[in-house]
This record gives C-alpha cells, structure tokens and sequence, in this order.
C-alpha cells in the first residue's frame, strides 16, 4: 500500500458501498447537491482534496451519533464536507473557517445551492486566529460550545487547532482529524515533511493529553490510503 494511488478494488467498493446507501432516493444531503458542489469546486480551479462521498457519510453519521448541534470545521475548502456536516440535522450549526477568500466563496455557493445556508457559517482567515474568536463567542453565551470538531487543514497546525477547540468542547464532544496516516509515514520518523510531523505532533499530544481520549484509523478507497485521529474529550 505504498503507492499513493488508489486501487482499483477500493474504488470499487468505494462506489458499491455509496451506490447502495446513499443512493439517488436519499433525503438529505442529495445526490444532486453533492455532485453540483464537486463539479462548481473543480470548475472555480480548487484542488481535488475534498473527502470521498463515504467519508462525507461517515462525518455526518459521527455527528448525529453525539447529536451535534454546534459543528467546528476547520478547512472548508469547497463545503463538500460542510454540506454532509450540515446535513446531520435540521437545527444543527456549522462553523467553518477558511483561510483562502476564494475557497470560502466557492464554499458559499456550494452550501447555498444544497439549501444549507441558514446551517452554516463560513468564516474566513487562519485557524489560529479565527478559532479564538469563535472561541470569544462561546464565553460570551453567543454560541454554544462545540459536539464536533472536523479538522481537514494545514496540517502543521493539527495540534494547534485541537488544543484550541478543546477549551470551547465539552465531556464527550467529538474530534476528527483527517489525513494523519500519509501512506504509512505516519510511523516514521525524521521524514523531513512538515505535514507528517505535524500528523505525528497531534498524534503525540493526544496521546499525553489528560483531557483526551484517541485513537488511529487507517482508512482505504478511492482517496487511496490515509486515516483519521479520532478522540473524545473526557
């Protein structure tokens, strides 16, 4: 599984496992505004990194698992997750924060067109700017404090958001950090990439944080072979 191209037997059962449940008849979120939201995101020239359709399900079955109503994105990209995120309940709140102005307007548009807009909030500017003012909402009794964090950024600042989200979570809420498993590099050491020492670094502090619990799941499919850190605040 070295190769950080996918192969074809995960793709195919990628697309087996998504034809059967999520299929065309599915309510929310539809088929239709899923696939508008990746063909508007390629069309506006933004990287093809969103998480797979799959992926996306799992996301929204993790929040209504902890029934989330106060969602933190951090990396929205072009909403795809958003959208999924946004569809696990009608009274849910999402807040996603963008670092590039364009991404987030493509966001908007995306999450508009999915009729989620009154769901959703995207915010633009740096994770580590813009989460200490969310977190200044929270305190404020503004917001609510956070049921689930999703975390698909730069991933230099993995631990950086974690710890930040945190102080705005609350026993039980649920955080996610996507693409720590890198091809397997994840368990090597002094590979001179930031992105993995970055992966390493949230790995290691969630492991010595008191006020969390975690784990690694590796992951493969048509987004070849990655994995999630999920943890729990105690």
């Amino acid at each position: 599984m070295s190769s950080h191209h996918p192969e074809e037997r995960w793709v195919a059962v990628d697309n087996y496992g998504y034809s059967h449940l999520h299929p065309k008849s599915s309510t929310e979120p539809s088929n239709d505004a899923l696939e508008y939201a990746l063909r508007n995101t390629a069309k506006e020239g933004l990287p093809d990194i969103a998480v797979s359709p799959l992926q996306g399900k799992f996301l929204k079955i993790q929040a209504q698992l902890v029934r989330a109503k106060s969602i933190l994105e951090v990396g929205t990209l072009g909403g795809y997750s958003t959208i999924w995120l946004a569809s696990s309940s009608p009274d849910v709140k999402v807040v996603s924060v963008e670092v590039n102005d364009h991404h987030a307007e493509v966001a908007r548009a995306n999450i508009a067109n999915a009729g989620f807009g009154d769901r959703v909030e995207v915010k633009h500017g740096p994770g580590v700017d813009v989460i200490p003012r969310i977190a200044e909402e929270v305190k404020q009794g503004k917001r609510g404090k956070l049921d689930l964090v999703f975390i698909d950024a730069d991933k230099e600042n993995n631990w950086n958001y974690v710890d930040l989200a945190i102080g705005i979570s609350h026993p039980g809420t649920l955080i996610i950090v996507d693409n720590v498993v890198r091809q397997g590099l994840l368990a090597q050491a002094d590979t001179g990439n930031s992105r993995v020492e970055g992966a390493r670094r949230v790995v290691e502090k969630v492991g010595q944080d008191e006020r969390l619990d975690g784990l690694v799941l590796q992951t493969v499919g048509e987004k070849s072979y990655d994995g999630f850190l999920i943890a729990i605040v105690k």
